[in-house]
């Protein structure tokens, strides 16, 4: 069978099963989403799963992703035990907490007591219900369904976190957020839809942690929305260490209003097609969009990284930075643009993407870009890819120390960049820890 044919074998499959999808919700519907929802589904009739032939999706096949029929998570909500709760979290510092499983809330494993006044932290589920015009007033007002991937969320997402701080209110501590995908016996389709608003002066930081459980392949398809009012302040955390052979999709759409601060901090730490769409629109002057990113892969792993930032407006800085470390056959992708457009004078705009590949085998494809309309403006942006500096291992060699210890310290110094960019201390010292674990490295 044709690559296509396949293609819209499975676009017709997930198609069909949306009637079923409906009465397994045993009652959940009747909100203001269904109509969206059924939107979608006319939406995911007219889309196709991208081929190589998009630009966009020029060095990643989705090809392996399409050998499998993944079922929507409904019905019965699997509950993980505390010993995998435990091991998958970040712990040493002290935060609120919610655990979904394939894409649902856990309540009884979610701690969200004594939130500030006025603050609202739930499942998307439940904001739905309790607060239909809040979460109307956002929810997919700077997303498009622009590839089946897209509308297939907004299909089959059943839950997400639904973070709201309002004007002028400070989350006093960050949220911590542990997403477990996977069965014992079906191929999973994980759909979270994640919606953080931050009002006017207000701010918050969550840290999401992606994992995986079960033995059979899984698909997480996750749709991110990120609205920071005027002077509000997001720091976004997203670490992605899922099983070998897991699928991973995420598209995040930020939307900033004048003077706000939005920081995306983005670690993938492999599986066997990682793709991550990171968005940022501008609607106003004076505010700040930082996206730094870590991607690490071996063995037969894909790590494709987007992003795109929208210099919509005057007066705006951003800061992007992504580095990638791949060992074995493994590949990495990073495309990154920066458009800025004719009015938006005084705009500062960096951005770097630098890899390392630890074998002769990996593989990395890099297109860093700028596009440029106004004339006052100081952009630049650059890519570097080679292994890690040889005169640098001869130093710290002749100074008697063991070759597999060297070549930690130089991967250490070369990721060190991006994790000190991460402000919560004891989450830096676990991101190192899973660095060398991830590479089968000796830590320092």
């Amino acid at each position: 069978m044709a690559k296509t044919d396949k293609f819209l074998e499975n676009r017709e499959w997930y198609i069909s099963s949306y009637d079923k999808f409906l009465g397994d919700l045993n009652g959940e519907a009747g909100t203001f989403y269904d109509e969206k929802r059924n939107e979608a589904v006319k939406k995911l009739g007219s889309l196709e799963f991208p081929t190589q032939k998009v630009e966009d999706w020029k060095y990643t096949s989705v090809a392996p992703l399409m050998k499998y029929n993944f079922v929507p998570a409904t019905g019965k909500l699997e509950v993980p035990s505390e010993e995998e709760i435990n091991a998958a979290l970040f712990s040493c510092f002290d935060c609120y907490r919610m655990v979904f499983s394939n894409g649902r809330l856990v309540k009884e494993l979610s701690s969200l007591d004594n939130l500030p006044s006025g603050v609202i932290i739930s499942g998307l589920a439940e904001a739905i219900k309790n607060n239909p015009e809040l979460v109307g007033k956002y929810i997919g007002k700077s997303f498009k369904e622009d590839t089946a991937f897209s509308a297939l969320n907004s299909v089959y997402n059943t839950d997400g976190i639904f973070i709201y701080v309002p004007d002028g209110k400070i989350l006093d501590k960050p949220l911590q957020v542990l997403f477990l995908s996977g069965d014992e016996n079906e191929n999973i389709l994980s759909s979270p839809r994640n919606l953080f608003i931050a009002g006017e002066n207000a701010s918050f930081s969550v840290m999401m942690r992606f994992g995986g459980r079960g033995k059979k392949e899984y698909f997480t398809n996750v749709v991110n929305e990120v609205f920071a009012g005027k002077n509000g302040v997001i720091d976004l955390y997203k670490v992605q260490d899922e099983q070998n052979d897991s699928y991973h999709i995420d598209r995040t759409e930020i939307s900033q209003d004048e003077t706000s601060v939005v920081s995306h901090y983005s670690m993938s730490f492999g599986g066997r097609l990682v793709r991550n769409d990171i968005n940022a629109e501008h609607h106003g002057e004076r505010l700040e969009t930082n996206l730094y990113g870590l991607y690490l892969a071996n063995h037969e792993q894909h790590v494709d990284n987007h992003t795109f930032i929208d210099h919509a407006k005057p007066n705006c800085e951003s800061n992007e930075l992504y580095k990638g470390i791949l060992d074995d056959k493994a590949r990495g992708v990073f495309n990154g643009k920066i458009l800025v457009r004719k009015d938006s004078q005084k705009t500062n705009a960096y951005q770097s993407n630098k890899t390392i590949l630890l074998s002769d085998n990996a593989r990395i494809d890099t297109k860093p870009q700028l596009e440029i309309y106004a004339d006052d403006v100081k952009c630049s942006h650059g890519a570097t890819i080679g292994h890690l500096d040889e005169t640098a291992y001869f130093y710290i060699r002749s100074r008697g120390v063991p070759a597999e210890l060297a070549n930690s310290m130089l991967i250490r110094a070369f990721a060190d960049d991006v994790v000190q960019k991460v402000k919560i201390e004891p989450l830096r010292e676990q991101l190192n820890h899973m660095i060398f674990e991830h590479l089968n490295r000796v830590e320092i």
